[in-house]
């Protein structure tokens, strides 16, 4: 055999075994993404990724630690029977207007009727509305407890949110419990107009008897994120603010201040931290102690002399 011949039977021979190669990889890879794919979509309920960070979470043990990130501490989002479960005492939760729910009185559409969304997020978290109220034990004290449900419609208050959280107080009023809610809103329902504006008027107005006549503690903790007429009435109206690490708290968001005054503002300045460097929070609490804190400053609260006279 000629050296030319063998030279082009190797060529021939060499492109065979590239070709081969390049189809197996092509195989091997699509392979992969085939086990990735049912390998995701079997275990979708057995990792989270952290929002902030990327890091991939076990939920198994990222429940046991409150929804928090082990690799930078990032508070995750949570509904709203998470944050009750670890805060209330095991079997003492009793929840308050339940029945209580939104009515589409201006027949409001927009992509989609505000009848149609109400359903939707009804059939997605299971809750009749934004808000879980109700009375419970922490640490063997009775509190009355008001937690707001980000998942369903962005934790917006409507006419439905402002009764709930109305009647709540009225309840602790008539009781003598200390009130705490725990807030997670985009602000005002805009699907209800201005009858969902009139509800901080009214959760405000209910709020001074409580506090001002009767004496009587509310704490307010503010979560990711609490912004627009929520943080303008009974969000920062609390006797004690407590927010949760790096927790978005805002009226409006940092785009439309910008396009308003015409000039920029500092990024991280509607996070928790600089809030409380500027006076407007009492605390910031990991959201793991978040129980113990609630427990002292009842506690405390109890045990001053007016209380006891």
């Amino acid at each position: 055999m000629s050296v030319r011949k063998w030279l082009e039977d190797k060529q021939k021979f060499g492109g065979l075994i590239e070709a081969f190669f390049e189809e197996a990889v092509r195989n091997s890879i699509a392979h992969e993404n085939d086990k990735q794919i049912i390998l995701s979509e079997n275990n979708n309920d057995l990792w989270a990724r952290c929002e902030n960070c990327g890091n991939m979470l076990h939920i198994k043990f990222s429940k046991q630690n409150k929804s928090v990130c082990e690799e930078r501490g990032n508070h995750l989002s949570m509904d709203s029977m998470e944050r009750i479960e670890p805060s209330i005492d095991p079997n003492t939760w009793i929840p308050l207007d339940e029945d209580t729910i939104s009515k589409d009185v201006l027949s409001f559409c927009d992509e989609e009727s505000y009848e149609n969304r109400l359903i939707r997020s009804q059939e997605k978290t299971g809750l009749p509305e934004a808000v879980q109220t109700g009375i419970g034990y922490s640490n063997g004290t009775l509190i009355a407890p008001g937690v707001m449900d980000f998942q369903f419609m962005g934790g917006s208050m409507g006419s439905a949110v402002g009764e709930k959280i109305t009647r709540l107080i009225e309840y602790a009023t008539q009781k003598l419990l200390p009130l705490v809610l725990v807030c997670a809103s985009g602000g005002a329902r805009m699907q209800e107009g201005t009858v969902s504006l009139m509800q901080m008027a009214k959760i405000s107005s209910a709020l001074h008897y409580y506090q001002v006549q009767k004496k009587l503690l509310y704490i307010s903790i503010l979560t990711y994120p609490t912004t627009g007429g929520v943080t303008a009435s009974f969000g920062m109206l609390g006797d004690i603010i407590i927010a949760e690490s790096k927790a978005y708290i805002a009226f409006a968001g940092k785009r439309v201040i910008e396009e308003t005054l015409g000039q920029k503002v500092p990024d991280g300045f509607q996070l928790a931290e600089a809030l409380f460097e500027n006076g407007l929070l009492d605390l910031i609490v990991p959201r793991i102690l978040i129980k113990g804190v609630l427990s002292e400053i009842s506690d405390l609260y109890s045990s001053v002399p007016y209380k006891k006279n």
